[in-house]
């Protein structure tokens, strides 16, 4: 019978399984009492290490659960982006370095992939001397330990003039042995509802340029997005603030006395280990993306020199999104790496989880509880990093036909 005749029931229907014999000779049974077996045994052994664990808490009587953390702190904490006094509890103080270890890590992603990508791109420039510099840069940076580097830049910062002798590169920018300061704005809640606007209109420019592409899809024509993106992306926003009265307080930082008051400040700890981390993870994803980069096809570039493309259009348009399918999943791991790097902060006193956690297990003695929620913080910042490059691997993956 040919296969075009053929019952399509039969064909998906595989042959019959036979039942499990209880005998030792039968593959499937064997394999189920191995698995059992092994699972009874690290039931066991946990059970041993806490029974174990629970007794030496007891005879040394020291407290065990969570009830510390509704206690006063009475811990001084540097910088924070919550309102925090040393009257607080112990949970607030650990938001407080929870919030820190994020900032460190949100901003320093951003910038690493920002510079790690120019210094990849620049490794593979034409001009000899830009990819020599980029290649002695990641060559340097890759082979120096990160603590080494922190402790660099955090020398660096602490060997600058004081405040009344800042460094003022620009209008409004100081530098001193104080930190960063740097002119802010005043928010207020017109900025707040701006926001919001913006949030929904970047939305609705995603639910029209998925309409655009269908109906490209459609009748193979193209349309442009930008213009609706820009109406909704800024337009709105601005029409928002406007409605609020556009307020506008710059808040710039002045000298008044010792010290600087207002702007915003980044203080030597956190600006030197966002440096270190920024400059260190900038290496390994240059390397990323020039691998990355090269992994494309030659006759990529010349179909397209042959178009008469120029070589910063091509790569934008052409090969960095064909790129981006080699880059994504090892740039996964150095976004874990430079997470959890961010934990040496506390070798130049830098206030993060770990920093905060060590203190607060030394004055409670709380030492399990304290290294577990240490550990539930990463856990969750890592796995949360993870799902999100993994839905956008997903996204921009090659659909096979």
């Amino acid at each position: 019978m040919s296969s075009s005749t053929a019952d399509p029931r039969l064909a998906k229907a595989g042959p019959p399984r036979r039942p499990i014999r209880l005998s030792w000779s039968d593959e499937r049974l064997r394999g189920i009492v191995w698995q059992v077996l092994v699972v009874g045994i690290v039931g066991l052994i946990v059970y041993w290490l806490w029974s174990n664990t629970v007794h030496n808490l007891a005879v040394r009587r020291i407290a065990t659960g969570f009830g510390f953390l509704d206690r006063e702190a009475g811990l001084p904490i540097g910088e924070s982006l919550i309102d925090y006094d040393p009257t607080d509890t112990y949970r607030r103080a650990l938001t407080v370095g929870v919030l820190n270890t994020l900032k460190v890590a949100v901003v320093g992603v951003v910038l690493a992939t920002i510079l790690g990508t120019l210094v990849g791109i620049a490794r593979l420039s034409q001009n000899w001397l830009l990819s020599k510099i980029a290649g002695f840069y990641v060559e340097v940076i890759r082979d120096l330990p990160l603590l080494l580097q922190l402790l660099f830049w955090y020398t660096i910062l602490q060997s600058l003039p004081g405040p009344r002798q800042a460094l003022n590169p620009v209008d409004g920018v100081f530098l001193s042995n104080r930190g960063l300061l740097l002119p802010f704005i005043e928010w207020l809640p017109a900025h707040g509802w701006a926001m919001v606007a913006l949030v929904a209109g970047f939305v609705a420019t995603l639910f029209y340029a998925r309409a655009m592409r269908a109906r490209q899809y459609a009748d193979g024509q193209p349309r442009k997005v930008w213009p609706a993106g820009l109406v909704l992306m800024v337009g709105l926003p601005l029409l928002v603030w406007i409605a609020h009265g556009a307020p506008f307080t710059p808040d710039i930082p002045a000298l008044r006395g010792f010290n600087f008051r207002g702007g915003i400040a980044m203080t030597p700890e956190y600006f030197a280990l966002l440096l270190g981390l920024v400059t260190y993870t900038a290496g390994f994803i240059a390397e990323i993306v020039r691998a990355g980069i090269q992994a494309v096809n030659q006759g990529q570039w010349e179909a397209a020199q042959a178009l008469g493309m120029r070589r910063g259009d091509i790569l934008k348009r052409i090969v960095l999104p064909q790129a981006l399918r080699v880059i994504v999943p090892p740039m996964t791991s150095q976004y874990l790496n430079l997470t959890k790097n961010s934990s040496l902060a506390v070798a130049i006193g830098y206030q993060d989880i770990v920093s905060i956690a060590n203190t607060t297990l030394n004055q409670t003695g709380q030492a399990i509880e304290g290294i577990a929620i240490i550990m539930l913080v990463y856990l969750t910042i890592s796995l949360s990093i993870s799902l999100f490059m993994n839905w956008y691997n997903s996204r921009i993956a090659l659909v096979e036909r």
